[in-house]
């Protein structure tokens, strides 16, 4: 019978050679964003564990797969690979990365597959094309220079302004419902992206989404990270 200690190193072992994947035939470029392919992903994960397996996260009763926040949609996935489960979640987002008000089936299940191959990326399948691996420094907000707009180019950037804001107070509400670090971390790196919109977008609220996180960090349960 294999030892603790060496199932432990094995499943180290596997976890490193998924972080070595190249990625870079299988992805595909949309408004400068980099998407993985899900079925390769996935096929991948089935090569290297045949148990792996992922669960979606159903909301009012088992009757729906999002989470309902301010109208606008959240999906949540949970890939399991080599015996450790890692949850990812994602806002349900049009083709420009907009959180979208009332998604349909099609909107919901695009979702669902871009989450799951996020939480794929947790496990290291590609986790390499998301942009940052920890909570970053504060950094000092630098003074926005506006050139004269539009009333169709303002409304525009209104409406950019609100789903920001949604998105920043999501990660917030995220944080009273989180139940440890890695939850949090996971949460945190799979909606990288996202998060560098609001830093470019929304400075003082960054700087609060930072603090709660950095605070909960502090005060969660540690619990155990590969």
């Amino acid at each position: 019978m294999e030892s603790q200690d060496g199932a432990s190193s094995t499943k180290m072992s596997l976890v490193h050679e998924l972080l070595k994947l190249s990625v870079k035939d299988h992805t595909e470029k949309k408004n400068g964003l980099s998407y993985l392919s899900w079925a390769w992903a996935w096929t991948e994960a089935l090569k290297a564990d045949h148990t792996a397996n992922f669960e979606v996260k159903m909301f009012d009763g088992g009757e729906s797969p999002y989470m309902v926040v301010n109208g606008t949609g959240m999906v949540w996935v949970t890939v399991t690979m080599f015996g450790k489960p890692m949850t990812c979640f994602l806002p349900i987002m049009d083709h420009r990365n907009k959180p979208i008000q009332q998604p349909d089936a099609f909107q919901v299940n695009t979702s669902l597959m871009r989450c799951m191959t996020k939480a794929l990326a947790l496990h290291g399948i590609g986790l390499y094309i998301y942009a940052g691996e920890d909570l970053p420094e504060q950094d000092e907000a630098k003074p926005e220079v506006k050139a004269v707009k539009t009333a169709e180019a303002k409304a525009r950037d209104d409406q950019d302004d609100a789903n920001i804001a949604l998105f920043g107070q999501s990660m917030i509400d995220f944080v009273g419902i989180c139940k440890s670090v890695p939850d949090l971390m996971s949460y945190w790196k799979a909606n990288q992206e996202q998060i560098e919109r609001l830093q470019a977008n929304n400075a003082a609220l960054y700087e609060k989404v930072v603090h709660v996180f950095k605070t909960a960090r502090a005060e969660l349960p540690k619990g155990e990270v590969v």
